[in-house]
């Protein structure tokens, strides 16, 4: 639907440096899901930090094609999605963060115990509302007038 409204995708790709992360560059970890491939044309920027402004073209590229509103999916709610959205809010972009499309796994806090994915996620997603993006599901994206 987003496409056949001719609204730009841009892709952002995480290119780990890190040597035990999955998302190296020559594994298979890092390749793009069927669902989330690259259509020609569409721009791809490739990050190795959470952010995908740092290290990237991407801030200059949103200028250069007057983008001054984005609309952020991905993972992980808690990483690069939370980072990406802080700062692009910091730099002046109105977000509109997808809150089922994107998502995070169970992690473990510092006493062990074990935070659920679900739980990642809203508390992320709450941190992130209001202050840096409004939040939107899928069907109001769908809906909103651009």
């Amino acid at each position: 639907m987003w496409r056949d409204s001719h609204r730009p995708v841009i892709h952002v790709q995480h290119c780990s440096t890190a040597p035990d992360s999955l998302l190296q560059p020559d594994l298979p970890g890092n390749a793009f899901k069927p669902g989330a491939m690259p259509f020609s044309g569409e721009p791809v920027f490739q990050k190795s930090v959470n952010s995908a402004f740092i290290g990237t073209e991407l801030e200059s590229y949103l200028r250069s094609e007057q983008i001054d509103r984005l609309v952020v999916v991905g993972l992980t709610t808690d990483h690069c999605v939370s980072t990406c959205v802080r700062m692009a809010g910091n730099l002046g972009f109105e977000v509109i963060l997808v809150s089922d499309a994107t998502a995070t796994f169970q992690r473990q806090d510092g006493d062990g115990r074990n935070i659920s994915a679900d739980d990642m996620h809203r508390i992320h997603l709450v941190s992130l509302s209001g202050k840096f993006c409004q939040l939107l599901s899928t069907a109001e994206v769908c809906d909103y007038v651009f």
